[in-house]
């Protein structure tokens, strides 16, 4: 008796100590689950965190929650992520800002995205747009780009803030061409639009998310779009590349990251199921009304594009020289 009392302890011990390591893998997730977002409550990354999250959440029968951790263009949000336990239960909903950018805008050494971030699938992709005011009298982009030239220093270009893809885009844009222009900084992309439409400033290189409707309206006028193809919400804008600026193709993503160190079984349940999610018609049309396309790549896809976009754009922050202000 006295041996099987024994052996009852010891099995009872087991069954009370915490799963850990390859175990505690396999049976991910067995509590909730944090979704940092690196914005406040109300954009488009933030949206595409809470399409995911709910989806998520019903499949997989644990509750994921977003945590929006706004602040110094993400810097915040990824430095805190950075150090988060590579357990499966903090996750990054990035964009590229937040993840490519910050650090080395802020010029601290808060985080690297290569040594501290697992990319487990990108979510979605948002075409740019230029647009212009009405009041422009450029109808297309080769007469932008003249008025441009011939007025170098003159046009105003709203950027929803240094650092953005839309401000790096237009810094490209210039430097390829020769081009010069006053970038005018917002603090995002709400008051930025208001004062294009304003005619406060005369252009922005926008995201079609934020644009589409004073597109649809007519309040500014859409010249040409980013992307290998033309956007499915503006068909009649051609897009950079047909108009022979293949260079000029910058896209805003989003993109699930775990910590850097989480066990492999977590990233491929994660992937794997937010492959199924990203094709679900539903899915599908809800970012569709967002602007954006839901696109899901493999795990080594996505560090492939990252360290693509990665070698474009910092050589374009180094030559600007934008720092945070």
């Amino acid at each position: 008796m006295r041996f099987f009392a024994i052996m009852w302890a010891a099995v009872a011990g087991l069954l009370m100590t915490p799963l850990t390591g390859p175990v505690a893998a396999q049976q991910w997730p067995a509590r909730t689950v944090r979704l940092v977002v690196p914005y406040p409550a109300g954009g488009n990354v933030d949206g595409a965190a809470r399409i995911i999250g709910s989806k998520l959440q019903e499949i997989l029968g644990q509750t994921f929650i977003i945590e929006n951790k706004a602040g110094a263009g993400g810097l915040i949000a990824g430095e805190a992520f950075a150090k988060s336990a590579p357990d499966g239960y903090t996750l990054f909903v990035g964009a590229n800002g937040p993840v490519l950018f910050a650090p080395e805008i802020a010029q601290r050494d808060a985080y690297n995205w290569k040594r501290d971030f697992l990319p487990i699938t990108s979510i979605s992709m948002t075409p740019l747009v230029l647009e212009v005011h009405p009041a422009v009298p450029a109808k297309t982009l080769k007469e932008f780009f003249e008025l441009a030239r011939r007025e170098p220093g003159k046009l105003t270009m709203a950027s929803p803030g240094p650092g953005t893809t839309n401000h790096l885009l237009s810094e490209l844009v210039q430097s390829t061409l020769g081009l010069q222009w006053v970038t005018v900084q917002y603090r995002g992309n709400a008051p930025a639009s208001t004062d294009l439409i304003g005619g406060q400033v005369q252009f922005a290189f926008d995201q079609i998310s934020v644009g589409l409707p004073f597109i649809k309206n007519g309040m500014v006028r859409a010249l040409a779009v980013t992307g290998a193809n033309r956007a499915s919400w503006i068909p009649d804008v051609p897009t950079f590349t047909e108009l022979g600026y293949k260079e000029f193709d910058g896209q805003t993503f989003t993109g699930l990251f775990a910590p850097a160190g989480t066990p492999a079984e977590i990233v491929t349940k994660l992937h794997d199921t937010l492959a199924k999610i990203l094709k679900d018609p539903e899915v599908v049309a809800k970012f569709n009304a967002l602007g954006a396309a839901a696109v899901a790549m493999t795990p080594a896809e996505f560090r492939s594009y990252l360290e693509r976009e990665d070698a474009k754009w910092i050589p374009v922050v180094r030559k600007a020289n934008i720092k945070a202000g």
